[in-house]
């Protein structure tokens, strides 16, 4: 009873703010607009300043783990390419790419922050997590989207069409033309550089690699700014809950939300186990694999030539369920002695 109780204690308060976020809308204290900029407010200011602040106030020798770096890496590379191979039987190529992006893609920056803090009082292992695992999000969302748009299969069927010196290698599969996959390298280049919550992560570890002091008054600003990132963030998770757009795709919304909340859960929580990361670096783990799809998944869908219906499904059915998965998920681990 004692391990339920943690869990709920770890997991209900940062559903409920979600549900208080989706409430506000409801009445119409919020709108659209103003959750957007909250949104963005969020992941450009606060939630970058909070995981500065954890790593710039940490020893860096203490902090830093390459293992547990790699280990973040290659369970989210193993779990593309899984749920990539799983996604074959999906015809229509679109909808297979926001299929694998819903699937793999978890909003673990914001809430491997919250469940953390809620639970350990800090950000934790939060930024290191986040090194292994969000550049990787991001370089295989941009290439995914672009290769399964619509635009990407109308030009692969030109391709195909066209004479066989002009379009076709030797080997005989089509390729994307030479100014495409140059904007596919620079988009993607520019998402990694560019990534608010990288670039926090990366001075934060600078700041605290040169033990450089961070001065009473800064700190307090940091501090004020760092603490409005889990509620602001959660508040405006909680807006994007829209019930009228799960709509098509049900099928294959709810099989990404399979994979996003259980499956691959299932298949790496426990190896991260018998590796023997535990605490922080196992719930930020556990958070990792099993956190809902990230709106930004149905964003990028959006704005790269795809429908978006199974991206929205999947963040929503994600968003809400999560919220019994993810204490089960605890509920084990702490169980087991491991958190």
């Amino acid at each position: 009873m004692q391990n339920l109780i943690f869990s709920l204690n770890a997991t209900m308060p940062v559903f409920l703010m979600m549900c208080l976020g989706w409430f506000l809308r409801r009445i119409g204290l919020l709108d659209d607009v103003f959750a957007s900029r909250m949104n963005r407010f969020v992941f450009r200011v606060a939630l970058p300043v909070l995981l500065f602040q954890d790593l710039a106030t940490e020893d860096f020798f203490s902090v830093w783990d390459p293992g547990y770096v790699a280990f973040c890496f290659a369970a989210t590379l193993l779990s593309i390419l899984l749920v990539t191979l799983c996604s074959l039987p999906i015809r229509d190529i679109p909808a297979r790419g926001e299929f694998i992006q819903a699937s793999y893609r978890s909003s673990a920056a914001l809430l491997g922050a919250a469940y953390i803090q809620n639970i350990y009082g800090s950000a934790g292992m939060t930024p290191l997590m986040i090194i292994g695992a969000v550049p990787l999000y991001n370089i295989a969302a941009v290439v995914i989207l672009t290769l399964t748009a619509q635009t990407a299969q109308s030009e692969f069927r030109q391709m195909s069409s066209a004479p066989a010196q002009q379009s076709i290698p030797a080997s005989g599969s089509a390729v994307l033309p030479e100014a495409h996959r140059s904007s596919l390298i620079l988009r993607t280049v520019r998402s990694i550089l560019t990534n608010p919550i990288l670039i926090g992560i990366a001075v934060g570890l600078f700041w605290s690699l040169l033990r450089l002091p961070l001065p009473a008054i800064p700190a307090k600003v940091v501090g004020y700014v760092s603490a409005t990132a889990s509620p602001l963030g959660l508040i405006a998770m909680g807006t994007s809950i829209d019930f009228h757009k799960i709509g098509g795709q049900m099928r294959a919304s709810l099989t990404a939300v399979f994979f996003k909340l259980i499956g691959l859960e299932a298949l790496f929580l426990p190896l991260a186990m018998a590796l023997g990361f535990r605490e922080e670096k196992l719930v930020a783990i556990l958070v990792m694999l099993g956190s809902p799809t990230t709106v930004t998944s149905f964003v990028m869908a959006k704005e790269m030539g795809h429908d978006g219906a199974l991206s929205s499904g999947a963040v929503m059915i994600t968003t809400i369920i999560s919220a019994f998965t993810l204490t089960f998920w605890i509920w084990l681990a702490r169980s087991l002695g491991m958190i």
